[in-house]
């Protein structure tokens, strides 16, 4: 993965849930490790999470997957789709519908970092079918991250191909009626000059929370949509020693999980408010049962 996220080292306490800096940290316990864990994403019932684990310098990703059973996680492991260990994969993303499953791979690729957007459609039994990787123009020669999809179908996605403003940009794809696929810049104000290399869009795609390089980390920044156009709101509060990654809005978009470096956790998984009187039911707790 073509990034330059910044240095992780800050120390913090071995607890979860606590308050630190702006965010309160989320990771439940039988998830959280001393490895770094990020991009999570939910089955519609909450029973399921699947995320992204790397090791503490944020390499080596994989996709992993925890299933709530008795009130508690279970110990997270690769999903049957996966790939072997030493292929990358990550920013995993389940449909509202949860009948399929985003994720990047660099299985199939000779060069590691070129990270393909790849599918898995379930079965209404649970089974996964095989693992299909989207077409080009949606894929290119350059890397390919966090897939994001609306319920129309339409992928959001950053990526480092050519011909963008600028080290990284964020791209809508749609599929058209002939069953290709068109692929369109988001443009200005969302893709810069800097690096912009994930987008986060809520379902109503009134909110867009953008992972941002412009010279100083990768840090969060929300987007709101008035009038049809993309209007940025500033950087969401979050320690600016460390970078964000990873982000997912609630279905309300009042609510937002993203990952930062926590020193001896290594990368963990914070969650903010976004509103005054967010739906504090999600993210879904397995000590809800």
């Amino acid at each position: 993965m073509r990034i330059a996220l910044g240095v992780l080292l800050v120390a913090a306490p071995n607890l979860a849930h606590v308050r630190e800096g702006f965010a309160t940290r989320w990771t439940p316990h039988g998830i959280s490790s001393d490895q770094y864990e990020s991009t999570p994403t939910f089955t519609p019932d909450g029973r399921e999470v699947f995320f992204m684990h790397s090791n503490p310098r944020f390499e080596q990703y994989r996709v992993l997957w925890s299933r709530c059973r008795n009130g508690a996680w279970t110990p997270p492991e690769p999903p049957p789709f996966a790939a072997p260990a030493s292929v990358l994969e990550a920013d995993p993303f389940v449909t509202a519908d949860g009948k399929r499953l985003y994720f990047i791979s660099s299985r199939e690729k000779q060069d590691p970092d070129d990270l393909d957007i790849w599918y898995v459609d379930r079965e209404p039994d649970g089974r996964w079918l095989r693992a299909q990787r989207l077409p080009e123009p949606v894929n290119s020669t350059g890397a390919e991250l966090l897939p994001r999809a609306t319920a129309d179908g339409r992928i959001y996605f950053g990526s480092d191909r050519p011909g963008g403003f600028g080290q990284g940009d964020i791209y809508v794809a749609t599929r058209e009626r002939d069953d290709k696929w068109s692929v369109t810049n988001v443009g200005a104000p969302v893709s810069t000059a800097a690096f912009e290399y994930e987008a986060e869009v809520s379902q109503d795609e009134r909110t867009m929370i953008v992972v941002a390089d412009r010279g100083d980390r990768s840090h969060l920044y929300r987007f709101q949509k008035i009038d049809g156009q993309w209007t940025e709101q500033g950087r969401i509060p979050a320690r600016p020693d460390v970078f964000q990654v990873g982000p997912l809005l609630s279905p309300r978009g009042d609510r937002l999980l993203f990952a930062e470096a926590t020193g001896e956790l290594s990368g963990e998984i914070f969650l903010i408010d976004l509103s005054a009187n967010p739906d504090k039911s999600w993210p879904p707790s397995c000590d809800r049962e």
